[in-house]
């Protein structure tokens, strides 16, 4: 099959168009000496990717069982311990987790009638997606939360570059791990008030719209990267480097880009990783998607739409979030159009002023802010 267009948007999860059309890209983790950022490691790994996940739902029915059926690998995720440095506190079905901001061993909480569990967090009040007292008595059985927790982060594989066959094995792993968390939510996990496991969850396959109730495609936090007329690093984003460069008062905004194309804002936020990096996360500060950052160096029909943009393995910890993703797509989407209606190519657009200026105050005028307010 042959498919032809003036452009095509990339906005796979995993950036799979790039090696399709030869698109320049990167993977991993860069080095000290490509990127020269404050948190990036001495020698770089093209293959050391952030976990993904297998979502599901579930809600709570006291006086049921809903217990699933044993999971294959329980055996295996219930004692499994992650290989991390600095190392994960015990095993990975428990709660307790390595804070991100410090890898200090934290206690965590649940308690899947919202109730509060102590100063722990409760795990179940945390990813909410429905309290059934918003709604008319009756509408719903229980309140509704999803589950992207630590506890079912897959680190055991990438799946970036995989062939057909790795790909299944990590995911359907990957899927072991995410049954197992919720079976041993329903029978081993610690209840504050005393015992053990709560039967009342129940798996809610209608929810993911599939039969074995987990979602129909893994979260993905990190995908393939295009080589990029721009590349946004920590120093321009991240409020410890750009104190280290530029100075503090540096520190206090982000950095301002003249081709800005859409605003976005969450701390660098980077998962354990497939080589054993655990949590990387620290403060960044509001920032701007510069158009050179969706500008491949030598492509010019070809767009990233999603986390596959001309970022770092460090600052994809922030432009990776979902509401950024949905920015990028957008700015992606109207520079498009405005270098058809304009019979020029996205990278003219940038590198002439009066295009640029002009392409600008057309996205504006769609309601795409390009700066965060003094």
């Amino acid at each position: 099959m042959i498919l032809s267009a003036p452009y095509f948007a990339d906005a796979t999860e995993l950036g799979e168009l790039l090696p399709l059309t030869k698109t320049e890209f990167v993977t991993g983790t860069e080095s000290k000496k490509e990127t020269g950022e404050l948190h990036v490691p001495e020698v770089g790994d093209p293959d050391n990717h952030q976990a993904f996940t297998v979502c599901f739902a579930m809600d709570y029915l006291p006086g049921t069982n809903n217990t699933i059926d044993k999971p294959a690998e329980y055996n295996f995720w219930s004692n499994y311990i992650p290989k991390m440095s600095p190392a994960w506190p015990g095993k990975l079905l428990q709660l307790l987790y390595p804070k991100p901001s410090t890898l200090v061993p934290t206690a965590l909480g649940f308690h899947p009638e919202g109730i509060k569990t102590g100063d722990s967090l409760n795990l179940w009040n945390y990813r909410r997606i429905l309290n059934k007292n918003n709604f008319q008595q009756g509408s719903y059985a229980g309140d509704i939360s999803s589950v992207n927790w630590p506890q079912n982060d897959y680190t055991l594989g990438n799946l970036i570059g995989a062939t057909e066959k790795e790909f299944k094995h990590h995911v359907d792993r990957a899927k072991q791990l995410s049954l197992s968390l919720l079976y041993w939510l329903q029978t081993e996990a610690p209840r504050p008030e005393g015992g053990y496991g709560w039967q009342g969850l129940r798996l809610r396959r209608d929810i993911m719209g599939t039969e074995d109730g987990l979602a129909k495609y893994p979260y993905i936090r990190e995908a393939r990267r295009i080589k990029a007329l721009f590349t946004v690093k920590e120093e321009h984003v991240g409020v410890a480097n750009r104190a280290q460069v530029y100075g503090r008062e540096a520190a206090k905004k982000c950095a301002d880009f003249y081709d800005s194309a859409g605003v976005g804002s969450y701390h660098i936020d980077l998962h354990p990783s497939t080589k054993g990096n655990n949590y990387i996360d620290f403060d960044s500060l509001p920032f701007q998607i510069p158009l050179g950052a969706l500008l491949p160096q030598r492509m010019d029909n070809l767009l990233p739409a999603n986390k596959n943009i001309g970022t770092t393995h460090i600052t994809n910890g922030c432009y990776r979030l979902h509401p950024v993703e949905w920015s990028i797509g957008e700015a992606v989407g109207l520079l498009t159009a405005y270098s058809i209606n304009n019979k020029v190519i996205p990278r003219e657009v940038r590198e002439k002023q009066n295009l640029l200026k002009d392409f600008q105050n057309f996205i504006r005028k769609q309601g795409v802010e390009t700066r965060w307010p003094e």
